[in-house]
């Protein structure tokens, strides 16, 4: 029998993998244009940073002892790209695999004929969609040096009115697409629902506004590089977490099948 903690448990453990896959192709994909960037953004700096008389440098100096010993505290770079990166990802991928197991139980019977561990992997590749890559298109992340400090608040609140309209849009195309199944068939359901949730994002995307904030001087390779890093480092995340949990809930149906015979998916507890 299919419960809801059966979906949680092994959620919580695909996570726990897809962070430690995700921290791997974090370190070689994304972490060269990340330093890329930060050294552009110092060398930036150092030529940007104003000649001071003396009293600004009395006044620099006297700044400098007294942050000397906070910059001796502060984490390293090096810690960051290792124990700090994995400590995020591990963290992150097993909040989020609780997250997607607990939404595939809810699923699970609401997606037409679809057997659990199809409707698991249907819930992460929708989730991966409406959570990352639909906001992704329309605000997509900046590496270092990149963007105005004066509007971060703003993009953060578009970015997330972006997202939350891409989740909310998702899960009303599945109550819509769970709806019209009856009647319709589940490919027609697929498709209304599916075209349905298209109209509604790419109107929000339409209207929310654009920030271009990319200096003159940056590579657009670099900033092509970073981009694309960040996309392969969700994908991979998703990905894992969609196909390790799959395969665990696939697993749990054959051996119940096994054992008992034809088994209902119930996610009542």
């Amino acid at each position: 029998m299919l419960t809801a903690r059966t979906f949680l448990v092994r959620g919580l453990l695909a996570g726990l993998i897809a962070g430690v896959v995700t921290f791997g192709v974090a370190y070689v994909i994304g972490e060269p244009p990340v330093a890329s960037a930060i050294s552009f953004e110092e060398s930036q700096a150092a030529v940007e940073a104003p000649v001071a008389d003396h009293e600004h440098e009395a006044a620099a100096g006297e700044t400098a002892e007294h942050s000397h010993g906070d910059e001796e505290g502060s984490v390293s770079r090096e810690n960051q790209a290792t124990w700090g990166l994995a400590t995020a990802t591990v963290v992150f991928g097993i909040a989020l695999g609780g997250i997607v197991g607990l939404a595939a139980a809810f699923a699970v019977g609401r997606l037409g004929r679809l057997s659990p561990r199809a409707s698991t992997a249907v819930v992460a590749a929708g989730g991966f969609v409406s959570v990352y890559l639909v906001p992704y298109l329309k605000y997509p992340p900046n590496p270092p040096a990149v963007g105005n400090p004066d509007t971060i608040g703003d993009r953060t609140a578009l970015y997330f009115t972006m997202l939350a309209v891409s989740v909310i849009a998702a899960i009303a195309a599945l109550v819509l697409a769970s709806r019209l199944n009856r009647t319709l068939g589940a490919w027609n359901a697929g498709l209304i629902a599916a075209g349905g949730y298209l109209v509604v994002v790419l109107i929000t995307a339409w209207l929310l506004p654009v920030f271009d904030e990319v200096p003159a001087d940056f590579s657009a390779d670099l900033l092509w590089q970073f981009r694309m890093a960040s996309l392969v480092v969700q994908a991979a995340m998703w990905a894992t977490i969609g196909v390790v949990l799959s395969t665990m809930i696939g697993s749990v149906v054959k051996r119940a099948m096994a054992q008992n015979g034809p088994v209902l998916a119930s996610t009542s507890a």
